[in-house]
């Protein structure tokens, strides 16, 4: 009896890879990185900032172009940071078999701005928690400012005042020495007339005398010597106004200068997170070696 052998075909199962395009330890690894460059070189920034400014009034660099160089600096931190945590993912990444050279290319773009999402997330949260304090300061200064008119007029009258008690105390002071200081009382009515008067724009003549016959009767001083410590008094009040509201308006101008920075920042860190990635993912295809990094090892 003879057999005839057949080939008869034998089932097999292909089984796909179907694991995430995504490759989150790779995206981590790459956000780890890009927050730690970034947090040495802020930390770097604030010692020259610091560098740039004087306690004393006129010294050190102006509030304007600290703000400059301050979002230039974040300018470089941003696009340092981000370009080698996108490189570092780029890297990492586990390419998939069924891309192709220009597919591959946009996957590994694409985890570099995960990393620059998740980044800039991270960012957010320690934003909240205070660690932009200064930032928050400059943009509150100039919401106050731009609060109302009327509102804001009087919210820096009022500081005006506080702030230049001192003018107070030179406008009350006495004839002889040793004299009663004036009482709170007194002091109070006379803040409440300067602050309605820098509300209004103007002191008026029932202020003005009534202020006038305040210092005579406290001094001694003649009215004519009162008025024209009166008028005195009223120019510094209106010259501390103005300057406190230049303070307010330059702390506007910041805000702004630091909003706009921030966020063409961090465009433009996507963008270099995006080619570091890319480039990754080619040294990684390439097999590219950094003769001089590995030589000491």
């Amino acid at each position: 009896m003879s057999f005839i052998e057949e080939d008869v075909p034998v089932a097999t199962t292909v089984s796909a890879d179907e694991s995430s395009y995504v490759d989150w330890p790779a995206i981590l690894a790459g956000t780890v990185l890009a927050s730690a460059i970034a947090f040495v070189l802020l930390t770097f920034g604030s010692a020259i900032g610091l560098s740039l400014t004087s306690a004393r009034e006129e010294a050190g660099m102006s509030l304007f172009w600290l703000a400059i160089v301050a979002a230039l600096w974040l300018l470089w931190v941003q696009i340092s940071a981000y370009l080698a945590g996108g490189y570092l993912t780029g890297r990492l990444r586990r390419r998939k078999l069924d891309a192709t050279e220009h597919e591959s290319d946009i996957r590994d773009g694409s985890h570099g701005l995960i990393v620059w999402g998740l980044g800039v997330l991270l960012s957010g949260l320690l934003a909240f928690s205070g660690i932009t304090a200064a930032v928050s300061a400059a943009t509150g200064a100039a919401g106050t400012v731009a609060g109302g008119a009327a509102a804001g007029a009087a919210t820096t009258a009022t500081e005006v005042i506080d702030q230049s008690g001192v003018l107070i105390d030179r406008f009350l002071r006495p004839g002889t020495p040793g004299a009663e200081p004036p009482s709170t009382a007194a002091r109070d009515e006379i803040t409440r007339v300067l602050v309605s008067s820098l509300t209004d724009g103007a002191l008026s003549d029932e202020d003005r005398q009534y202020l006038a016959s305040v210092i005579s009767a406290r001094t001694g001083l003649d009215q004519a010597q009162a008025q024209q410590r009166v008028d005195a008094l009223w120019t510094q009040v209106q010259q501390a106004e103005a300057k406190a509201r230049e303070i307010a308006d330059k702390a506007r101008r910041v805000g702004m200068i630091a909003a706009f920075m921030t966020a063409a920042t961090l465009l433009v860190s996507a963008v270099a997170a995006y080619y570091g990635a890319v480039l990754g993912g080619n040294h990684r295809d390439n097999q590219v070696v950094f003769a001089d990094w590995v030589k000491p090892w």
